[in-house]
């Protein structure tokens, strides 16, 4: 079964990614890894670390002469500041560590950590807490997607709106656009949104404050019959929204048309299945692909909402932990607007959940085999 972990911290001498239950025989160039990671530093209004960072990247198991081996896959992105950082960081015991943080950033997990963690110094929870980490879930993504590309399964994403700009709806993109969706400023698909999106981002900047924003991912060709309806954490929406929910600063994530549909009577509210061309087919997708928890097949599409980043340059009112005064909290270089590469970590995750019900259907060992499952089980629903 898929499954993965992430270690490091944000200003540490890497980041680490295991992925296990990849099938062999599952192509993994380097060069599309950091194609996929310079992917997550697009966007207007990000900081100058966008600038610094290139994300050298090492394959350092699973994987021989571009192809996986059925074991683990081990990758490690390089801090390319690792040496200005290197004292500050080291994990061996130093007499000096660098400034002690003791004013919390609200919004953030800095005295949430503290606290939990009996930390005195907020640098020891923000460094993971960071959203540098997405970093490694995008390689890890990028696997996941190797492997649903093998059964013709795509997915993008695209930003729908930023602070109280908002893109139509219509018309959305197929996954032909994705070039187009990466060369936009902030990943709109609508020129005119996009334009007036820029616009608004300047401005916070020149108020010295943020933006957030919400992000559509779209997954084209998805089986039917992923997830289920038996047990509460088999359930594809549910899978789905967790994962999204785990992104940094994502406190809301909508399938379909979300919380419209809460507004519409029930004749408005479904899609209605119709028999055509020797097939159930559904001209809506209101429910986002999913009915009872199962894939319906087709289209899968999730919306997630982006809070303004809680590193706001004018400092929010906080408490210094060690005086209980009140003060100003710290600023850490932050962006303006981190929601363009916010959709990029989201299409990771939505791939990620996709590649592990995938693999629960299909099973295999090898990536021949599973094609071969994935063939059979789409003939077995055609045939419904």
């Amino acid at each position: 079964m898929f499954r993965f972990l992430t270690a490091g911290e944000s200003h540490g001498a890497g980041l680490v990614a295991v992925v296990e239950g990849l099938p062999a025989g599952l192509e993994v160039p380097v060069a599309g890894i950091q194609d996929e990671l310079a992917r997550r530093r697009l966007g207007f209004g990000r900081g100058p670390r966008m600038r610094i960072e290139r994300d050298e990247i090492e394959l350092l198991a699973g994987v021989r002469h571009g192809v996986t081996l059925g074991s683990p896959v081990a990758v490690i992105i390089r801090n390319s500041e690792w040496e200005r950082w290197s004292k500050t960081m080291s994990a061996e015991p130093a007499e000096e560590s660098g400034k002690v943080l003791t004013a919390p950033r609200p919004g953030h997990a800095d005295l949430a950590g503290m606290m939990k963690y009996d930390q005195r110094d907020a640098r020891n929870i923000l460094e993971r807490a960071s959203a540098r980490e997405t970093a490694a879930r995008t390689v890890v993504g990028y696997l996941a997607k190797q492997l649903l590309r093998t059964i013709s399964v795509d997915v993008l994403s695209h930003v729908i709106a930023i602070g109280k700009v908002t893109a139509p709806d219509s018309p959305q993109p197929s996954f032909a656009d994705l070039g187009a969706i990466d060369a936009s400023e902030v990943r709109c698909f609508h020129p005119e949104a996009a334009a007036a999106m820029v616009e608004a981002i300047e401005t916070a900047k020149a108020d010295r404050e943020t933006l957030g924003g919400v992000v559509e991912v779209i997954a084209y060709n998805v089986p039917p019959g992923l997830g289920s309806h038996v047990h509460w954490d088999r359930r594809l929406d549910a899978r789905v929204a967790e994962a999204l929910m785990s992104i940094h600063a994502i406190k809301a994530v909508e399938m379909g048309d979300g919380n419209d549909v809460a507004t519409r009577p029930g004749t408005d509210a479904h899609d209605e299945i119709f028999y055509e061309d020797g097939a159930y087919k559904r001209h809506t997708t209101r429910a986002g692909g999913t009915e009872g928890g199962i894939s319906v097949g087709g289209l899968l599409r999730v919306r997630a909402s982006m809070k303004p980043i809680s590193t706001v340059l004018k400092g929010l009112q906080t408490v210094n932990t060690e005086t209980h005064t009140a003060e100003r909290a710290f600023y850490e270089r932050s962006d303006t607007c981190a929601v363009p590469a916010a959709g990029v970590v989201a299409e990771q995750m939505v791939a990620i959940v996709l590649a592990q019900e995938c693999q629960r259907v299909l099973g295999a060992d090898t990536v021949s085999d599973f094609v071969r499952n994935a063939d059979a089980w789409r003939q077995r629903i055609a045939d419904f």
